[in-house]
Order: structure tokens, then C-alpha cells, then sequence
């Protein structure tokens, strides 16, 4: 059995033209590794690589000491629906329905109970009974990264997850973010522009000339 929860080797992929090559990437349970890029450089598409999106033109991805692309689309859905949180820029929440729903339709598919730990941590326990429609940008996404960490995923994926965010609740967001992987023996995958939020996490990257490179 692998130690490691994530794990891929000689990642490359482009679509016009190659945006990386040679990637690879160990995380055990309670590690965070960060990327950071210019836009274009393939940090999202590396992260969807990772995370069961996009099938890699060469090389091999393990979740949980499996290879992700071979399994069948029911086991992959299977993962994403219990074991990956994925976290965007956009929330993509369920507008018409108050927070807490949206939080509880998560917590039903992943058959977990609602935590009020994780709303408070991020400062959201207030706003449960307000209609998502209703809120500011930063307090949707707190919301919308509540939801994913609701699920109790063991794999977390962030993309941009403190984009609409002013420094003072970004910071907050890694801090819980970073206090779940520890919490629950989970590993934390952060794209982000930040280069302050990216070196809070165990390992930053810069993702350049279709490598990554260690952020000093």
C-alpha cells in the first residue's frame, strides 16, 4: 500500500502547444503543496489532471495508491463524490436555496452529518439562514469552500479558492484549510496567484518553462 494519498509521474500535457512536461507530484496525508503561474502557464490544467477532470496525454496519476485513469467512470464518480473536494473561484452555488441547504445537499451525497465546526471556523455560522443569492461575493465563497469541506473529502483541490477574498479572509480560508488536512489526515492541492498564501503550504511551486520549479 502507497503512503501516498496523491502521487503522479511524468505528467505532460498541452493543447495547441505543450504547456508541461516530466511533472511530478508526492503528497502524504496531512501535506499541502501550493502552485503558483502566470496565466496560460497550465496551473489549472494541471490541477484538473490531478483531480479526475482531464485524462494526462502522458504519464500516471494514483489517489489513494490506485491509478485514477484506469478506474471505471462509476469508481471515479464514486471518488468525487466522497473523497475529492474540489474548491473554485466560483462557488457555483444553488442560488435560490438559503446556505445551509446548499451546505446539506453536499453533506446527503456524501452521507456525512453537518459539522458546525466548519462554519464556524469560517465565520460563516451566521448566514446559514440567508438565501445565497442574498450574500456578498466573499461570504458566497466561504460558504461554497464550507460545503466541499463538509463532505470530508481526503483529497482537497483548490483552484484560486481566495480570489473574491480581501487578504484578511484569505488568510482565515488557508487557515482552515490547512488545520483540516491535519485534522482529518487529508492532503491540500492550492493553485493560486498568491505568493504568500503559496508558501504557507508544506511545498510551493512555480509552474514555468513547463516545469515546476521550487519557490525560494
Amino acid at each position: 500500500m502507497s503512503r501516498y494519498l496523491l502521487e503522479a509521474t511524468h505528467l505532460s500535457h498541452g493543447f495547441e502547444y505543450p504547456l508541461f512536461d516530466g511533472i511530478h507530484v508526492a503528497l502524504e496525508a496531512k501535506e499541502s503543496l501550493a502552485i503558483v503561474g502566470r496565466s496560460g502557464s497550465g496551473k489549472s490544467t494541471l490541477l484538473h489532471l490531478l483531480s479526475s477532470f482531464i485524462e494526462p496525454n502522458e504519464g500516471e496519476v494514483k489517489l489513494f495508491g490506485e491509478n485514477l485513469y484506469s478506474r471505471s467512470q462509476e469508481e471515479i464518480e464514486a471518488l468525487r463524490r466522497y473523497d475529492i473536494g474540489m474548491v473554485f473561484q466560483f462557488h457555483y452555488l444553488f442560488k435560490g436555496m438559503r446556505a445551509l441547504e446548499n451546505i446539506q445537499i453536499a453533506t446527503l451525497l456524501s452521507e456525512e452529518s453537518f459539522d458546525v465546526s466548519i462554519v464556524k471556523a469560517l465565520e460563516v455560522e451566521h448566514l446559514m439562514e440567508q438565501k445565497t443569492s442574498s450574500l456578498s461575493g466573499g461570504e458566497q465563497q466561504r460558504i461554497s469552500i464550507a460545503r466541499v469541506l463538509s463532505k470530508k473529502p481526503r483529497i482537497i483541490f483548490a483552484d484560486e479558492p481566495t480570489g473574491n477574498l480581501d487578504s484578511e479572509n484569505a488568510s482565515k480560508v488557508i487557515e482552515v484549510l490547512l488545520a483540516y488536512i491535519q485534522k482529518y489526515e487529508a492532503v491540500l492541492v492550492l493553485v493560486t496567484h498568491d505568493e504568500q498564501l503559496a508558501k504557507r503550504c508544506k511545498y510551493s511551486y512555480r509552474l514555468e518553462e513547463r516545469r515546476l520549479k521550487e519557490m525560494v
